[in-house]
């Protein structure tokens, strides 16, 4: 059976085919202005489902990136304080040592010494209350101070503050304050302050010394497990950054175009549509019924 070709069926297709023609037309300058491979999930399934995950991915890898960066300065601020405390320390030695030698001072000198250091040890207290974004890096858990005016501990003892830096590892950014700085008796406030009783009561503070040379250890060996975790926590930093670049190029390459490509295709696209338009106009020309009109 021949079917019947007339001059509407022929009209209908062509416009089918314009139509077509433009809209892929309109897809790759879409594409070249966007520099985007698909504006809506619908034009390709599998490339945005691709996309949702590695933007999830970008997600957790910048949080961790900045829980890294919030850990480095709460460790720096620890090593920073128990740096400065270290060297306070060594000044109260010297200083102890100058108020050993009971022959060669007078109440006045011994007078002179106890002031000074009493200046250290409310330098010591506001190191041991260090802060960093209104938290104490020496306090543990707890939103307070980590140590009283009286240089009694406040904190909450055996508490760790950590940031996950990856899938499964989290590290400890602050420093037990009560291994650095002591408690109670045992306590840096406490030794200074009965130095200072000693020398205005003209007693002998020689055998203070190996006390402060006891404290002067437990800080540093504090400041060795905060180095450590510095170490750690900078690694950490570097394998997000690491990770931000590789899912960045594997963002690139599901969601953006080769610019060069999409170029060339567009070309070719047009010339296909202004092809497709001279032929039609060529093919529905216009008939006998449209000139007796």
């Amino acid at each position: 059976m021949i079917s019947r070709v007339t001059a509407s069926s022929m009209a209908q297709t062509s416009m089918r085919q314009l139509q077509a023609n433009l809209s892929e037309l309109a897809r790759l300058q879409e594409q070249a202005t966007s520099q985007r491979a698909f504006l809506a999930p619908s034009d390709d399934p599998t490339a945005a489902t691709t996309a949702m995950r590695v933007h999830a991915e970008q997600r957790r890898t910048e949080q961790y990136a900045r829980n890294a960066n919030d850990g480095l300065a709460w460790l720096t601020a620890a090593d920073s304080a128990i740096t400065a405390s270290t060297t306070l320390l060594a000044r109260a030695r010297n200083l102890t040592v100058q108020g050993a030698n009971d022959g060669a001072l007078d109440p006045v000198a011994k007078e002179a010494i106890a002031v000074e250091l009493e200046g250290i040890r409310d330098e010591l207290l506001a190191q041991a209350n260090t802060r960093v974004l209104g938290r104490s890096v020496f306090a543990g858990t707890s939103d307070t101070a980590a140590f009283t005016e009286q240089g009694a501990y406040s904190g909450v003892p055996d508490s760790e503050v950590v940031r996950r830096v990856s899938d499964g590892t989290s590290i400890r950014v602050d420093a037990d304050g009560a291994a650095v700085f002591g408690v109670g008796k045992a306590s840096v406030f406490t030794l200074i302050d009965d130095i200072v009783k000693d020398l205005r009561a003209g007693e002998n503070v020689g055998p203070r010394l190996n006390e402060i040379d006891d404290r002067r250890t437990a800080m540093l060996s504090a400041q060795g497990a905060v180095g450590a975790r510095q170490s750690q926590m900078e690694r950490a930093k570097e394998a997000t950054l690491q990770d931000s670049v590789s899912l960045e190029a594997r963002r690139a390459a599901v969601e953006d175009v080769d610019s060069v490509e999409v170029l060339v295709r567009l070309q070719a696209q047009e010339l296909v549509y202004r092809s497709a338009l001279a032929v039609t106009g060529r093919v529905l020309q216009p008939s006998l019924m449209e000139f007796l009109r």
